[in-house]
């Protein structure tokens, strides 16, 4: 199903996460970007998305924790070829003390069209017993703080609508 058309500028007024020149060694026997290096991309961004929460890897290595996707799905809407330009920005949708639902978009920097979407459940994890647990307060309270500025924005988050009720922390 093909998400509601977004206007490019309110996508590019997110703050940019990740920037890439798409390299040949992510070209595929379509010559476009084979689809694992998509989500290579968004794992990528995510990492650095949540690390705007204060999970950072230091972080995680001085409280022995990390973070588990639960579920995720990727819309792709325009090819991408070896040397084109990509910058990703975040929106986050959703939150509870264990989880965030957030979505990551492609913008393909080089003919300025929106190349895919992601969506995606995280939750945190404890790894000394590798379950999930609670978002320390400090992080929950910036998690809350995002996710009202995202919810307050202008324009509807194009949710795939295939992503689990059991894993929605909305």
């Amino acid at each position: 199903m093909k998400p509601p058309a977004i206007p490019l500028d309110f996508i590019t007024a997110l703050p940019p996460i990740y920037r890439a020149v798409i390299p040949e060694s992510f070209l595929d026997a379509n010559g476009h970007m084979n689809m694992r290096y998509y989500l290579h991309l968004f794992d990528d961004a995510g990492d650095i998305y949540v690390a705007q929460f204060g999970l950072t890897p230091e972080f995680h290595r001085m409280h022995t924790t990390g973070g588990f996707d639960l579920e995720h799905h990727i819309h792709y809407l325009r090819e991408v070829r070896v040397g084109d330009s990509v910058t990703l920005y975040g929106r986050l949708v959703g939150a509870s003390p264990k989880r965030i639902h957030y979505l990551l978009f492609m913008m393909h920097e080089t003919n300025q069209t929106l190349a895919a979407i992601f969506e995606c459940v995280n939750s945190f994890a404890d790894l000394s017993v590798r379950r999930t647990a609670p978002y320390p307060p400090e992080i929950y309270a910036v998690i809350q703080q995002r996710l009202a500025e995202d919810i307050s924005l202008e324009w509807l988050a194009p949710l795939s609508g295939v992503m689990s009720a059991t894993h929605s922390p909305v």
